[in-house]
């Protein structure tokens, strides 16, 4: 053996290559775990149908005669002024859609009852307030123009 150079121990690793790929695991967990949750964001997904059915929680009127989007807001979130454009924009468009925003921390108790988690959180009921769709981020103007037409067209 060279004077100066250690032998690796016994176990075939030192505590800091096992470290390093600790560390490297944990890196490459996190980033996976951000991709599914990054895919997630902003899609349109549909509401729960069946026997769970998701209705709006007592204390938010949706309107009877037509969709309502009702999106989850905060003064201190700043994605949903964004979603506010956009749910703004596309509720001017079709005067039959109303649009509903609730403030999180003036009525948890509703976003308890929908069971929103994050902010923004935007849902779509349709004029019998059964929950259409659902969208947790910013979402797009086409894709809420697309949901609210199955929901705005006769028949």
């Amino acid at each position: 053996m060279t004077p100066g150079l250690s032998a690796l121990p016994a176990s075939g690793s030192s505590p800091l290559v096992t470290a390093v790929i600790a560390i490297a695991v944990a890196l490459l967990a996190s980033s996976l775990i951000a991709v599914a949750i990054k895919s997630k964001s902003g899609k349109l997904r549909a509401g729960p149908g069946g026997a769970d059915e998701a209705q709006a929680p007592p204390g938010i009127a949706l309107s009877a005669t037509g969709p309502t989007i009702v999106h989850f807001s905060a003064v201190w979130c700043g994605p949903c002024a964004a979603v506010r454009r956009v749910v703004d924009q596309v509720s001017a468009e079709q005067p039959e859609v109303a649009h509903i925003e609730v403030d999180i921390d003036a009525n948890p108790d509703a976003a308890r009852t929908l069971s929103v988690l994050s902010l923004p959180t935007t849902f779509i009921f349709d004029a019998t307030g059964r929950q259409a769709y659902r969208v947790s981020g910013v979402p797009k103007a086409a894709d809420l123009r697309t949901a609210l037409q199955g929901l705005t067209q006769p028949g």
